[in-house]
């Protein structure tokens, strides 16, 4: 498309694009923003290496001559993005028909950009938000993601346990996501240390050797309240030598009758402070029930159904085009069409604006875009059922999109991870508690400001007539 674009002689036409998405995974009603900050990094780096030219310049058409024309590998050879980028920040919430990111510049670098950003952008807010819900199930225990083992591939398992932790997770046990982003890392033995030794006691007793201050003994290898007895004699031992056992985990079994009994026997030991710690193919669900059954758990160790963002597969994100215009010209309003009417893409340039209850509660956001305004009191018009809503006059209310490239020039402060952690939690705190639930959640109110419905609704019928 690239190629084509320059030898249509286009490239220096601008566009705008935006990635959204249609629905809310997880069958919920709220998604968190995740993956900005690879963007950036995505952005700044961007350029053809001269490998990637010579491969390109390799690559052969149907009739084995030349796929790319010389002066267009040479056009890519001297490409520097120049792009305007505005973005939601990471933690931030967003919903359907949103844009998380909107990019205007030259067609060819406005293209280029699509694949990387949907690889970026739709996996960590994917994960993001599969961790909220996770730690929304949890309360206020900590939740540990373990899921390394079960991501797709090494980068997988990175980015996985990078936005787990923007979406609320405590900590990994991936030791190079701690040492890359700074998440705090957390881990324990697997059971191959435990059928190494001839006892569970030796076992336990080898571990708080080597690591004394470090000690969370996996209990369910044999015998689940076996071993919990076995953890409070290693740790009596450790005690006399002036340490703590942190915990003991259960990875199998009625973890509830076992979290119960458990809690008991480490009390009754004079252990009140040790933590149990639960794993096992848990997911947000799995947590929520057994809190509902009594389970005395500390913290949650997930992994699988975390980092793989099981039951979904991908955010299902999608990268749009809205507007065109020559150099210097104006933006022509671009659209497309669909047999589902929530499907028919929104023309223009595209900014969200939130309202919000004195308190900072969230009320309602509105589509709008940018050369139309909005009006007060602003209307807004939802895209399924076409039902319309009136926002008061002088409500509190943000821009949610703000500037993060000018002319290919990073202009934006780009936060910690742990900043863009709190801004997830926040966020979640000022949400509308109906539109967090995990069962029958009710979804939030959005719509396309009046103005851009209208403009919306006159390009359907344009195209139509094509």
């Amino acid at each position: 498309m690239a190629c084509g674009y320059w030898k249509a002689g286009v490239s220096d036409y601008e566009a705008a694009f935006h990635v959204t998405f249609r629905e809310n995974p997880f069958t919920g009603e709220f998604t968190v923003a995740c993956g900005l900050t690879a963007v950036v990094d995505l952005v700044r780096e961007f350029r053809f290496r001269e490998n990637e030219i010579e491969y390109l310049a390799s690559q052969r058409g149907n009739d084995d001559k030349c796929l790319f024309d010389p002066g267009f590998l040479d056009y890519l050879r001297a490409l520097r993005l120049t792009c305007d980028i505005d973005a939601l920040p990471e933690g931030s919430l967003v919903f359907p028909n949103e844009p998380l990111i909107r990019v205007c510049g030259p067609i060819i670098e406005c293209q280029l950009l699509e694949t990387s950003l949907l690889t970026v952008l739709n996996f960590q807010s994917l994960i993001a938000t599969k961790a909220a819900r996770v730690c929304l199930a949890a309360e206020n225990d900590a939740v540990i993601e373990f899921g390394l083992r079960r991501s797709q591939g090494v980068d997988g398992g990175l980015s996985a346990a990078r936005a787990a932790y923007i979406g609320g997770c405590a900590g990994t046990s991936n030791l190079l996501a701690g040492e890359r982003f700074g998440i705090p890392v957390s881990g324990t033995q697997a059971h191959s240390w435990i059928m190494f030794f001839e006892s569970e006691s030796e076992a336990f007793e080898a571990y708080a050797k080597a690591m004394p201050n470090n000690c969370v003994f996996l209990v369910d290898t044999y015998n689940s309240l076996e071993g919990v007895c076995h953890a409070i004699e290693v740790a009596r031992q450790l005690r006399r030598n002036g340490h703590e056992m942190i915990g003991v985990r259960l990875d199998s079994g009625d973890r509830v009758a076992l979290s119960v009994e458990t809690r008991r026997m480490l009390d009754e030991a004079g252990f009140t402070n040790a933590k149990i710690v639960c794993s096992g193919d848990l997911d947000e669900y799995a947590i929520a029930d057994m809190k509902r059954n009594g389970a005395r758990i500390d913290m949650w160790g997930v992994g699988t159904k975390l980092t793989t963002g099981q039951p979904d597969a991908a955010l299902g994100g999608i990268y749009k085009l809205g507007a065109v215009r020559r150099p210097g010209g104006q933006w022509q309003y671009r659209i497309k069409l669909s047999d589902e009417r929530a499907k028919t893409s929104c023309p223009g340039l595209l900014q969200v604006r939130r309202f919000r209850q004195p308190g900072g509660r969230f009320v309602a956001d509105a589509i709008y875009e940018i050369d139309h305004g909005l009006s007060e009191p602003c209307e807004i018009v939802d895209l399924h059922t076409e039902e319309k809503t009136e926002i008061p006059a002088k409500m509190e209310h943000s821009d949610l999109l703000i500037p993060v490239f000018r002319g290919g020039e990073l202009v934006y402060d780009v936060p910690t991870i742990k900043a863009s952690r709190h801004r997830a939690r926040n966020e979640l705190h000022r949400a509308p508690p109906e539109i967090l639930r995990l069962d029958d959640p009710t979804p939030y109110k959005i719509g396309l400001e009046r103005s851009l419905h209208e403009l919306r609704s006159t390009l359907i019928s344009r195209a139509k007539e094509l």
